[in-house]
């Protein structure tokens, strides 16, 4: 008899590695993930791990002969500034594995007579804003405005969603027979903080990157200016958002994709609220202007509003306690011990 599992692809990164966590702390979820590499030593005792691609389809069927997939969360990414490097390798990752894993689901949601729920996680990569001016008149940008990527990375995000809805409610339309399509759904994340994991190469990583050079007392040469804003939102909440979608019922989603956020920062904020905590660090600011006109077509903010309507979005961390009980003591801890 074939196991019942949550699958995680790309579970040894950030967001994977909260959510493992998070996840396991209910006895009644048995996980099956899936990456590259391997789990974290602190992490591997909690799932049943598979090293390996999503590009991999013998894989994927090999899967399913063995478990049963009642939830999805998609992990699996080539990040922004790496997608900038290697597109084509990023369409594959991100696009190719993604469609695969979709076709997956709707041919388990099929077999099974019941959608397969899919947890999607998009990002604020998908938003192009088309200069300062607009950036500055358009402040809290809701989901379908400005959705004009001008990075490989946004541009998969995006047809990544469009697939999801498509697959959520178009797949086999012309078929003869009712099919039963998957149950996607989808958050927009902004920038994301960790305080146990290191950044792993995302364009909004020098929020993090500051913070964590600072505790290792390393100087640091920020990326962007110093009035570059964009919104952010600690790991916690992240796994908040993921798991507070997958309980709403479907009824009360009136969208399949939602943004999420916390709070909106500067660089030169973040470097203000560094230097409280730690006098000693040394943050200049070098910008890298291609990064830098990555992170001016970002919004400023983002309006969640109709998540937060829709099913009670509300995050646990705002500026002053991302900072205050989270960032800071858990950071330094961690680099007190090293």
């Amino acid at each position: 008899m074939r196991k019942h599992v949550i699958l995680i692809t790309g579970a040894s990164g950030e967001v994977g590695h909260a959510l493992i966590r998070r996840l396991a702390e209910d006895g009644n979820n048995r996980l099956l993930t899936m990456d590259l590499h391997a789990l974290p030593e602190d992490i591997r005792p909690l799932t049943t791990h598979v090293q390996g691609d999503v590009l991999d389809s013998g894989l994927f069927g090999r899967l399913v002969s063995e478990y049963e997939i009642d939830t999805i969360f998609h992990l699996a990414a080539l990040l922004s500034t790496r997608s900038e490097f290697t597109p084509e390798m990023a369409h594959q990752v991100n696009v190719e594995g993604t469609l695969s894993l979709l076709k997956l689901a709707a041919e388990q949601s099929q077999w099974r007579s019941r959608p397969i729920q899919f947890l999607f996680p998009s990002s604020i990569a998908i938003y192009g804003m088309p200069d300062l001016e607009s950036k500055n008149l358009y402040n809290r940008v809701r989901e379908w405005e400005w959705n004009q990527p001008r990075t490989m990375y946004g541009c998969n995000k995006v047809y990544g969603e469009m697939l999801g809805t498509y697959f959520s409610k178009h797949y086999r339309q012309l078929a003869t027979e009712q099919p039963v399509n998957i149950d996607f759904r989808c958050v927009r994340f902004p920038g994301l903080i960790s305080a146990y994991t290191l950044p792993s190469g995302g364009t909004s990583d020098f929020g993090p990157e500051m913070i964590h050079a600072a505790a290792q007392g390393q100087p640091y040469a920020c990326f962007v200016r110093e009035d570059a804003r964009i919104p952010f939102m600690t790991m916690p909440d992240a796994v908040d958002a993921l798991l507070a979608l997958s309980a709403a019922p479907r009824e009360k989603l009136t969208r399949l994709i939602y943004n999420v956020t916390s709070f909106s920062l500067s660089a030169g904020e973040i470097r203000n609220r560094v230097l409280t905590d730690f006098p000693n660090a040394h943050v200049t600011f070098e910008p890298d202007l291609k990064r830098q006109a990555i992170i001016d077509s970002w919004p400023a903010d983002l309006d969640d509003s109709v998540a937060r309507r829709d099913w009670g979005w509300h995050p646990r961390y705002g500026v002053d306690a991302a900072f205050d009980d989270y960032l800071i003591p858990n950071i330094r801890e961690r680099y007190r011990k090293t």
